[in-house]
This record gives C-alpha cells, structure tokens and sequence, in this order.
C-alpha cells in the first residue's frame, strides 16, 4: 500500500536537509522495498514571507489528513520583528498541538566513531544509547494565561502558566514505560517536586502506574538541574528517560551535545493511535534552521535521514528498513565521512556527499540481508 509524507522543510538549512531524506526516500522506492508517496508545503518563515502566517489553515488541513510529516527547522533572525503569534516557531507549535502530538521521542545515540566528537571524554559515550520522552502539547509552553500586561505602577509583568492534569501525565508516563519494557527496563522520570505543584503529581502519578501497571520497570525520580548534572556526568547511566514540556526540552538538547552535535540526532511526535491503529505523527532533526550556513551546502543531514528511520520504524513498523538505515548511518561514519560539525581533524564533506555515503551504505546493508 501507498503510505502518504507531508514534507515540511521550514526555513534555513531545513530545505538542504530534507532534500537528503527525499534522496533516501526516493532510492527505498526504486528498491521496491517501500512505496512513499510525498507533497510538499511550506511552514515557518517562509510560510509567513508568502502567505502572512507561520503555518495556514490549509497546510494544517492537509497534515491532519495526511497524518504523518516529515519536518526540517524553522526560524531566523530575519523574523525576530514578528508579531509573537505570527513567529515561525509559534505555527510549528500550533502544528503539534492540532495534531495532538503528546509524545515526543529524542533518542541519543552516539557510535563509537563518534566517541572523540564529544565534548565529554570518549569513555563516557562510547556506545550512549539513551531515549528522552518528552511531553509535548502541555505545560508551560501551553499553559494559560500567558501575557505580558503593564501594572498600575506602569511596570510590565510577564506571566507563564505551568499546567499539568493527571490525564496529560498518564498518556505520556504510558509511552515512557512501554518503551523502557522494550529497552532495558529502566526509568527515570525528571521534574521539580520540591518547589513544583506541577511536579508533585507528576511523581505522585508516575509512582502510581509503576506500582500498579508497570512493576517490571525499574523507575527512579530524578530533580530536573541533578538530572542534567548527571547527563554530563555519566549519561551511559540512562536508560529512558522521562520529563515535561520545558525540562524535556533542555535536558533533550544537553543529551544531544553528549552524542556529539545536534546535527546527529532525530526526533519523533506522536499522538494516539487512530481505529485503524494509525498514528498521528511528526519527525524532525533536533537541530535548528542554523540561518549562519543556510544556503552552503556544508549542514549535516543525518539527524534529517535518521528521522525518516523513525518515520520507518513508528509510522510503517518497517523495523527492518529503520534498522538497516541505523547501520548505514554508523557505517558511512566510520569510514571517515562527516560533515564539518563532527570531522575533527578530518577532512569535512559537504550536506549531498554525506547523504550519497549514506545511501551508498544502505545499499549494501540491503544487499546483505
């Protein structure tokens, strides 16, 4: 059966990177081994440049109906003079929450050719191999009110709001155990309970599923700064790891730099499955648009190509393809092939030679089985 991609490039190097992935996709489909069939539409600044909104009515239309999107980066200094409800991030926001994409999953991951990338000593990430689940559409990022009013006094007052309910805690807490089931039974879920409401029920709730759902899974409670000291101190420590909206999202990026570069790593959102068992689903690289080497050539792709392997994994259940893509991925690196943000002393490629030695990879990989 045909399976349907929307492609989001966004703005900055999104449009470099997702060329890359439609490289791979296009040479899955001339193997037979997938049929993809991709449109593309645009989100972000470049949305806005052309239709006066960060994502419009009708691209979120056909993302919903489409169900899965495959999305680059979005943002640029060039937009800083927005309205705030008109940046480029607020339409990717309003993209995940319409989508009720809840679960958001950013694996680190760091081979052992990439070991002396690091800023952290080799030893300490050598084989890392660690998922962060974040909570997606809640939290301060949604919560309500969130203004800036001006005070009698003439003082301006800024206010967000951190709201979690039970319900929001335990589908997210679902995701989390039934990964780290089929990981390595271990569970740090992270929040703030010695100075947080918010996090006193976050822990409260996830205590309560261990107990009665989930006894198997060895889970520990973990205060958001010690879980990010410890990131640096001892990643490999970390099996899954599970948080909030805001700390998911800073301790995601703190994993990320002990994998090497964001350059390296991907992301899945997802929702609910459907009553066809279909999920709603968003994959992007962890980086940014990087607006300082847009248009270069030289952006490192394989977070991009890495989240069409989640894409493969999550969406199509094509384990197989997902593993494979994995393989060529560490194989291309260990030849010696990077891309500037992770060379070293190595001679760097360029964003299309990275992704050439990829495919190339693949290839073989496939040849193989």
């Amino acid at each position: 059966m045909p399976f349907d991609v929307l492609l989001l490039p966004g703005d900055g190097i999104g449009g470099e990177v997702m060329g890359q992935a439609e490289a791979v996709i296009a040479f899955l489909n001339r193997t037979g081994l997938t049929d993809i069939r991709t449109e593309a539409d645009l989100a972000g600044g470049t949305a806005y440049d052309r239709h006066g909104h960060p994502l419009g009515d009708a691209t979120l239309a056909r993302a919903q109906a489409c169900g899965t999107v495959l999305f680059g980066a979005v943002g640029g200094e060039q937009w800083d003079h927005v309205p705030y409800h008109l940046r480029p991030e607020i339409g990717f926001m309003r993209l995940r929450k319409e989508m009720d994409l809840f679960a958001n999953l950013r694996p680190a991951v760091c081979p052992p050719a990439l070991a002396g990338a690091s800023s952290l000593k080799p030893e300490l990430v050598d084989g890392l191999d660690l998922m962060i689940v974040r909570e997606l559409t809640g939290g301060v990022y949604f919560g309500e009110p969130k203004e800036i009013v001006t005070q009698e006094n003439g003082r301006r007052r800024a206010v967000d709001t951190q709201v979690y309910d039970e319900d929001e805690i335990e589908r997210i807490a679902y995701v989390a155990f039934r990964l780290a089931g089929e990981r390595q039974g271990r569970l740090a879920s992270v929040e703030k309970s010695n100075v947080m409401k918010s996090g006193l029920l976050w822990r409260q709730v996830v205590s309560r599923m261990q107990h009665d759902l989930y006894p198997q899974v060895e889970l520990v409670h973990l205060l958001a700064d010690n879980c990010a000291m410890q990131l640096v101190r001892r990643p490999k420590q970390f099996d899954v790891i599970l948080a909030d909206n805001l700390f998911g999202d800073m301790l995601s990026d703190v994993a990320a730099m002990a994998a090497g570069s964001l350059g390296m790593l991907p992301s899945a959102s997802l929702g609910a499955p459907d009553a066809q068992g279909r999920l709603a689903a968003l994959y992007e690289p962890v980086h940014g648009s990087a607006p300082d080497i847009a248009g270069k050539g030289i952006a490192n792709p394989i977070a991009m190509i890495a989240s069409l392997g989640m894409l493969l994994r999550h969406s199509m259940a094509r384990h197989d393809l997902a593993d494979a893509l994995d393989r060529a991925i560490a194989a291309a690196l260990a030849t010696g092939t990077r891309t500037a943000d992770v060379a070293g002393a190595g001679t760097p490629v360029g964003t299309t030679a990275m992704g050439a030695a990829i495919i190339a990879a693949l290839a073989e990989e496939l040849e193989a089985a």
